[in-house]
């Protein structure tokens, strides 16, 4: 009886006792999903929602929520308690997407609502969504930046804005993701939302029917004065390929009967993968077509720039294309930098200073602004109290000062619109000479009006470590350990090398070398003789004074450096230290006597006898080896010269491990 009883107290303590952490535990409120609540009065719907509490981060402004909403009949919305009214009667799936600004956690997860509504008495009339910029037809907008594993949704709308001649009524749109620049796919899509009786469809019959629709182009280009001529370089297979080439993977979908200046809306929820958290800051693109069926028709392309984020901050900072090949680069090398901002206060900004900071080696004075929002004209050409940008230009940074402006906060009453609360600065800089081969990075604060500054991430620029392919010819002496003397070796050595091109600092090489070892005379015995003589004929005669046994030995040689480590103290000065595996392709030895001798001759005019030392060589045998030795040595080197690209010279001392051999080794590097 006692043991279930104390099982049963077991169980419940464990339950309240996991209960009471999950609701102290930051990390288990991440997981609960938002919820939707709402009310629905003579058929218009009112959307609210509760979240869990955001947690400030120290040092930052206060977190805020930004809301995306899917009503679930095509429609959505930014704002955060917004009203819909639904054309027909039917159940629907709401969805919140909330985003957590300057918090410390996960937004919260969604969960699709549900709710009935009855179809309204009066048919509503949706005004246009400024969704479409600079006349496109087809967009993409993203609810938030990509977050590694984390959800987002992308909006892509089209619509036709032909209003007097509608030619778009039926074609197709195509989403290319995964842009080939990475080596990793950085989204993989998990749904898509169709509201309009879109059909999904192969991109491989889209580019053959485009190659048809080009000809009947041309063809009726041909015929006389047409319209056609203007635009026969639209040609959908050409674009579709172009597209394929930039991104691995692709959507298409049929659509029909768009009416003129009718706008919809699919909805992409899309999952970002572990590998993107490799390139944090990096800038991915993703891109949308719009190819009407009717050859008259404009074919349109929207491309959307993504900054992959390590946290949800509106305030951001990127540099696009910032993994450069250093082997190109040169002083005239531009770099295009984007600063974005956000008023999240209550009130509206009457002026916004965006200082920037100039990393070393860029040049502050070759700063040219490309474009911003709000498009400002600069303040030298403008007159007292009107609208514009200042450029305030010092030593290691540079202030973009928009003066004079009307920027909405996004906690400000009556403000609807919250891209009309954000801004950005994009501009252009050069390098002032080729860098250093080393990681750079800028960041920017921003100031509203004469609020605390707002810091954003750092735009990190790298450069790619590039391949090097090198060669190396050399000659050195070896010390053999087993031998008697140990002088006069020598070896031939024609080298290559693998590493990154112009390295600064530490770095990794590889290197393979052939080898060829001559040791010559290597004395292995030796015996006195004193009082062996010969006789030869009458005018000659020869005293032996000794016998001596030498090796000669001819090795070739493979040897391999997997990797070493080497470091550059300067341009000119470097060293390395590595192991390396040998092995001895072919050996042949050879075993002499040698015979010493004193040659006593008579000189016929002179009578005199002056001895001369001479030897007499006698092979004893030879030997040959194919594959016989694999062995492992030790080194270190020093490198003068121009030793990031070379020519440099170097000197190596080996050692043997297994053997003790060791050897001097000195080599000429150039690289590529």
């Amino acid at each position: 009886m006692r043991k279930p009883v104390l099982l049963l107290l077991f169980i419940i303590t464990a339950f309240f006792g996991f209960k009471d952490v999950s609701a102290q535990s930051p990390i288990a409120n991440d997981t609960v999903p938002a919820k939707i609540i709402y009310h629905i009065n003579d058929g218009q719907v009112s959307f609210n929602s509760e979240l869990r509490p955001l947690r400030p981060i120290a040092g930052a402004p206060a977190p805020f929520y930004s809301y995306f909403w899917e009503f679930g009949d095509g429609n959505f919305s930014f704002l955060q308690n917004p009203t819909h009214v639904y054309a027909d009667s039917g159940i629907y799936a709401p969805r919140l997407y909330a985003t957590n600004n300057y918090d410390d956690g996960n937004p919260p997860p969604m969960r699709p609502g549900k709710l009935k509504t009855s179809k309204p008495a009066v048919k509503s009339m949706l005004a246009s969504t400024n969704f479409f910029k600079d006349k496109h037809q087809i967009a993409l907008q993203s609810n938030r930046m990509p977050k590694p594993q984390e959800e987002m949704v992308v909006i892509l709308g089209y619509k036709n804005s032909d209003l007097i001649n509608p030619l778009t009524k039926s074609g197709t749109i195509a989403f290319f993701y995964n842009d080939t620049q990475f080596e990793k796919d950085n989204f993989k899509i998990t749904d898509i939302r169709t509201h309009h009786g879109e059909e999904k469809t192969d991109l491989g019959r889209l580019i053959t029917l485009g190659s048809l629709k080009s000809t009947n182009v041309d063809f009726y280009a041909r015929s006389g004065p047409s319209p056609l001529s203007s635009i026969a370089n639209t040609n959908s297979s050409r674009i579709i390929h172009e597209q394929k080439a930039a991104f691995r993977n692709s959507e298409a979908w049929k659509y029909n009967n768009l009416q003129a200046n009718e706008e919809r809306f699919l909805f992409l929820s899309l999952q970002t993968t572990p590998e993107m958290i490799k390139d944090t800051n990096a800038v991915v693109n993703l891109s949308a077509v719009f190819i009407p069926d009717d050859p008259l028709a404009e074919i349109d392309i929207y491309k959307l720039e993504l900054q992959i984020v390590a946290s949800h901050d509106p305030n951001k900072m990127i540099l696009k294309n910032r993994s450069m090949n250093y082997r190109f680069l040169g002083k005239d090398k531009t770099l295009t930098y984007k600063v974005r901002f956000q008023n999240t206060g209550k009130g509206p900004a009457k002026k916004v200073d965006v200082g920037v900071s100039i990393p070393e080696g860029l040049d502050v004075q070759s700063v040219k602004i490309k474009d911003s929002n709000p498009k400002l004209i600069l303040c030298n050409a403008a007159y007292t109290g009107q609208s514009c940008l200042d450029t305030i230009i010092k030593k290691d940074s540079i202030h973009f000062v928009f003066r004079n402006i009307y920027l909405p906060g996004v906690q400000q009453d009556g403000v609807n619109d919250k891209d009309s609360t954000k801004g950005y600065i994009e501009y252009q800089i050069k390098f002032k000479e080729k860098p250093k081969k080393l990681p750079f990075a800028s960041s920017a604060g921003i100031v509203f009006d004469k609020n605390e500054p707002i810091y954003t991430n750092k735009a990190k620029g790298k450069f790619k470590p590039g391949i090097s392919p090198g060669i190396m010819v050399g000659y050195g002496s070896l010390t053999s350990a087993t031998s008697v003397k140990g002088i006069g070796d020598k070896s031939y050595t024609l080298g290559f090398s693998i590493s990154p091109y112009s390295p600064y600092r530490k770095y990794l090489q590889a290197e393979l070398f052939l080898n060829t070892y001559e040791t010559t005379n290597d004395l292995i015995n030796v015996y006195t003789l004193s009082k062996d003589t010969s006789m030869y004929g009458n005018q000659t005669f020869q005293i032996i004074t000794g016998r001596e046994i030498y090796s000669q030995t001819k090795k070739f040689n493979l040897d391999l450096v997997p990797a070493h480590l080497r470091y550059n103290l300067n341009n000119y000065i470097g060293l390395g230290i590595g192991a390396f595996t040998s092995l001895t392709i072919s050996e042949s030895t050879k075993l002499v006597q040698r015979t010493n001798l004193l040659d006593y001759s008579r000189d016929a005019a002179t009578g005199s006898k002056e001895p001369q030392k001479i030897h007499d060589d006698i092979l004893l045998s030879k030997n040959n080896k194919s594959f016989a030795i694999v062995n492992a040595s030790i080194f270190a080197d020093l490198q003068l010269g121009l030793v990031r690209k070379g020519p440099a010279l170097g000197i190596r001392y080996l050692q043997g491990v297994s053997n003790k051999d060791n050897r001097i080794f000195a080599y000429l590097s150039f690289k590529l």
